[in-house]
């Protein structure tokens, strides 16, 4: 597969992966930085993590829910003044598995960009389809991702592009911190 705008060949990374030690409070980036996480919170629908981004020039924290029954990661990210987005939540499609007090996702490329009222955008297809073109994830797992971003996109906009409001209506309850 090769890039359009460049015309070369795409540099794809095999699919990220990321640890979460409920016991250690710890969160393992994809790049192996070991991370301190303020809370978890452990709910029958998934697993919630606040932690701060010390040092980030950009955010300030982020918090997420990782939902093993829809394949999704959602984030919703704080900013210090002037940094602001223009998106509510980003989710990530991820494959999620737990071993005692470990958690953890594979991430499979593809984001979904929530405008909650107003859009949900799908971005990385391209990253996906190189990554399954070079062997980076085989055919059953990019279908599965696919499907999980076609239901998650039509449940959300079905829902007036609404995540949380989505997910309640499957029964997946996500709170979140004040701001």
């Amino acid at each position: 597969m090769t890039s359009s705008a460049a015309g070369t060949r795409m540099h794809i990374h095999p699919p990220k992966i990321e640890y979460f030690d409920l016991d250690a409070k710890s969160n393992t980036d994809p790049k192996g930085y070991l991370r301190g996480v303020e809370e978890y919170r452990l709910t029958q629908d998934g697993l919630y993590m606040f932690r701060p981004v010390p040092g980030h020039p950009h955010l300030t924290h982020f918090e997420s829910w990782l939902l093993p029954a829809h394949g999704l990661r959602l984030t919703r990210q704080s900013w210090h003044p002037g940094h602001e987005r223009d998106y509510d939540l980003y989710v990530d499609v991820v494959e999620i598995s737990s071993s005692g007090s470990v958690w953890k996702t594979v991430d499979l490329y593809l984001d979904l960009v929530v405008r909650t009222g107003r859009s949900v955008t799908v971005l990385d297809t391209d990253e996906l389809l190189t990554a399954l073109d070079q062997g980076l994830v085989q055919a059953d797992r990019a279908q599965w991702a696919l499907e999980t971003t076609y239901r998650a996109v039509a449940g959300i906009a079905a829902h007036g592009h609404d995540a949380v409001r989505w997910l309640a209506s499957q029964g997946t309850v996500t709170t979140w911190r004040p701001r």
